[in-house]
């Protein structure tokens, strides 16, 4: 009986199991997964840093420039023009030949024919020849009576002068004779010189007949080259007949090259002559070297590809020391040229891409131990990479380049 009650005091249902750890852990694993869900969330929503690039402001050499379109020119450039009205021959030169001055024979000029006369020209002209040769005999009478006139009074003339005595004419007689002489030997002179200019008269009536063959040798005119050089245009190719003044073709010297830029006229009173000036977008290679020579003083209106009336003005750069790649440019290409409007050699600047406008006024994010504080900063020149800072900065200072629109002043950044 003592065993039986032994086994039943240690048997597992005769003392009920200890509940107090489940329960305990029942109550606390829903508190632990609100928390957790509840952490989860407030470290989806905490603000994290943003990732942003940083720049820094620095002192360095600043230079403003203006970067337009221009194209290249020859210098100086010839227009071969027909000397002659005439018959033309074909012009074999080509664009690129090599023409040597008073040497090279561009093209020859025949002489226009003498026209056909109609009958009442014909008669008009025949009637004109014997005006012409009447007026000649007339003269040609006129002098013999003028040379009949002026032997008498040179007779006179040297019978006073023969005498021994004289008294027999007063001083005004032999005055008077003299005079006559010589006034008739005048008459003579004047009356030969009408009769020349009657012949010349009377040979030009008769040319008005004549009809001279245009094709003689040495009726042709050549037309030369009056520069060494390099043909540009050849704006007459063709035979033809051309009248005096007429353009042929182009002559210019390729290695004598200058930039014609289009600048707006805003832009344009900035600029100084002797200014550096960079050609870019010539082709391969770097920019090339050059120096303002002139700004034009008149503008021009140009319209622009949105449809804009601008006002623009011619600025001629010569180029200093082109390499030999550049030889491969010509006449008309299009290039780019910057021209220095500003320069200093040590000013302090801060990255373009850093600034930002905000009622009126340039701002930007300075960084400080990750956080981000906006600043108020006064800008002077710029050349669109960086900017001159006049005041709100200092050198050393570390700002955010191209912010964001989700970073606000005292936000939390970090550099990517």
């Amino acid at each position: 009986m003592a065993d039986t009650t032994t086994h039943s005091s240690t048997a597992p249902w005769a003392n009920p199991p200890n509940r107090s750890g489940r329960h305990l852990l029942r109550k606390i694993l829903p508190w632990l997964i609100v928390v957790s869900v509840l952490a989860w969330i407030i470290a989806g929503l905490w603000p994290k840093p943003i990732p942003v690039e940083r720049g820094v402001v620095t002192r360095a050499p600043l230079t403003v420039t203006v970067l337009e379109e221009g194209k290249t020119r020859i210098r100086h450039r010839y227009i071969v023009a027909a000397p002659v009205a005439g018959t033309m021959r074909r012009v074999t030169l080509k664009p690129g030949d090599s023409v040597k001055a008073n040497e090279t024979i561009i093209t020859c000029i025949e002489p226009t024919p003498a026209p056909l006369l109609d009958p009442r020209a014909r008669v008009q002209a025949e009637a004109a020849v014997s005006l012409q040769e009447s007026s000649l005999q007339r003269t040609q009478e006129m002098i013999q009576a003028a040379q009949i006139a002026w032997q008498r009074a040179e007779s006179e003339r040297q019978r006073i002068h023969a005498e021994k005595t004289t008294g027999i004419l007063s001083q005004s007689d032999r005055e008077r004779i003299e005079s006559d002489a010589a006034i008739r030997a005048a008459e003579v002179r004047a009356l030969e010189f009408e009769g020349k200019i009657r012949d010349f008269e009377l040979a030009q009536a008769k040319a008005a007949l004549a009809r001279p063959a245009a094709q003689l040798a040495e009726n042709l005119i050549e037309v030369k080259a009056p520069v060494s050089g390099m043909v540009l245009r050849v704006m007459q190719e063709s035979e033809m007949i051309t009248l005096a003044g007429k353009e042929i073709l182009e002559i210019g010297d390729p290695s004598d090259l200058e930039v014609e830029a289009e600048i707006l006229s805003r832009d344009a009173v900035a600029i100084r002559q002797g200014a550096d000036a960079f050609i870019e977008q010539w082709g391969t290679g770097a920019p090339l070297n050059g120096r303002v020579r002139r700004i034009e003083p008149a503008a021009f209106t140009k319209v622009s590809s949105l449809g804009v009336e601008e006002q623009r003005v011619f600025v001629l750069i010569d180029l200093i020391h082109p390499p030999e790649e550049a030889k491969a440019l010509g006449d008309r290409f299009r290039v780019e040229a910057r021209i220095a409007t500003w320069h200093a050699d040590d000013v302090l600047v801060v990255p373009s891409s850093a600034l930002f406008r905000e009622n009126n006024s340039w701002k930007t994010y300075q960084v400080i131990a990750g956080i981000a504080h906006k600043r108020d900063v006064e800008v002077g020149h710029s050349d669109g990479r960086h900017s001159e800072v006049i005041s709100g900065l200092k050198q050393g200072d570390r700002v955010l380049l191209h912010p964001p629109d989700a970073v606000k002043d005292q936000s939390s950044v970090v550099e990517k």
